[in-house]
């Protein structure tokens, strides 16, 4: 947990408060593959799950400084959150490619920038919400002017909430209905509620329709989500493709692990989603929204996040055997990049990488019966 904690300060840019998702462009998922991304610029899901982590050892320095960036590169445009932004909160970050250069081990293009700038991630604002109410929860109190960029950032949301996207792995196949963007959606909606009913002096007039959306979006995801014939909730809505990103059903708050489809969905991806008890994220040869070719390793944050759901439902044995293992594969460091090839036994991906890390905490915290991340800092 210390490596992982200094790996993730190391991340953050102290003029701005920045934080950064890896340190590096273009190190592949697939040796000799062309799944090779830019990582050094700030991933507002990424960062809002540092600062989490960050917030809860302690580094509460950090945490406010990423606090002032974020509002700073939101603006006053709400409406215009981008995804991704530079570390002193550029906008631009245009993808392109640089042909002359071989890659790494001859794996083609390199990169620079990433084209999810201009992409639509619901997920990215249930987990900027949780940052902000965790925050403040934490002592690290909103202030008057914090209050419209809140309110903005929601009412966005409840006009684009029921829209495709993205999605949290950035797919290059074309929009979908996510059945984790719509969860995270959930999120937003519940955190800003528990915002305001912290503050007498809070924007509290929005409140009710706020409650009905929140409870709208649940009934949806229950609905749409799961598949009955495969006992599961699912990548998108309609598919019968399982996502890994589900496993942080419970770990959110959205139902618990004693409910009987998280419980369901668990055992689905064991079954689908293993190999040689690692997670993959998803399938990319299967769910039909990738839009890439060739294939990838397994996942590391997907199987920190699988030994949390064991945690969760009484198999703790099984939980702490799948920490360990996963604790093996990083390298003489003690730090993770963001997959792991199973056949060749190395790291794949950008590297250090801080959804790795921020999972690996997250699940020691887990496994030490301490709070869930998105739970109510004390």
């Amino acid at each position: 947990m210390v490596r992982s904690l200094i790996t993730l300060k190391g991340l953050t840019y102290a003029p701005t408060g920045g934080l950064v998702a890896a340190l590096t462009s273009s190190l592949p998922e697939q040796i000799r593959g062309e799944r090779n991304w830019d990582y050094r610029y700030c991933w507002l899901r990424d960062a809002a799950l540092i600062f989490l982590v960050l917030m809860r050892a302690g580094y509460r320095a950090e945490a406010t400084s990423w606090r002032d960036w974020l509002l700073r590169a939101i603006g006053n445009s709400p409406a215009e959150m981008q995804t991704i932004y530079g570390v002193r909160g550029e906008r631009r970050v245009n993808e392109y490619e640089i042909p002359w250069l071989s890659g790494y081990e001859n794996s083609r293009p390199v990169r620079i920038g990433n084209a999810a700038v201009n992409q639509f991630q619901l997920d990215v604002y249930g987990e900027v919400l949780a940052a902000m109410w965790q925050a403040d929860d934490a002592g690290i109190k909103m202030t008057e002017p914090d209050w419209p960029v809140m309110v903005d950032l929601i009412q966005f949301l409840e006009s684009h909430w029921q829209d495709p996207d993205e999605g949290i792995w950035e797919v290059r196949g074309g929009r979908q209905h996510f059945t984790h963007s719509k969860m995270m959606a959930w999120l937003a909606f519940d955190r800003a509620i528990k915002l305001v009913e912290n503050y007498e002096d809070a924007p509290s007039e929005h409140v009710g329709r706020w409650r009905k959306i929140r409870d709208q979006i649940h009934a949806e995801v229950c609905d749409r989500g799961y598949d009955k014939k495969k006992k599961a909730f699912t990548q998108v809505y309609g598919s019968e493709a399982l996502d890994a990103s589900l496993l942080t059903m419970p770990l959110i708050g959205f139902l618990p692990t004693s409910n009987k489809r998280v419980r369901s969905t668990v055992g689905a991806i064991e079954r689908e989603l293993m190999e040689d008890g690692f997670v993959r994220r998803y399938r990319p040869n299967q769910c039909g929204v990738d839009g890439l070719p060739g294939t990838e390793g397994i996942f590391i944050s997907c199987s920190f996040w699988l030994a949390s759901c064991w945690h969760l439902l009484g198999r703790k044995k099984k939980a702490k055997e799948l920490f360990e293992r996963l604790l093996d594969l990083r390298n003489d460091l003690g730090l993770f990049s963001e997959q792991y090839d199973l056949r060749e036994k190395r790291q794949l991906g950008n590297f250090p990488q801080a959804l790795s890390h921020v999972s690996m905490v997250a699940c020691a915290r887990i496994l030490g019966n301490e709070d869930l991340l998105f739970a109510r800092a004390h």
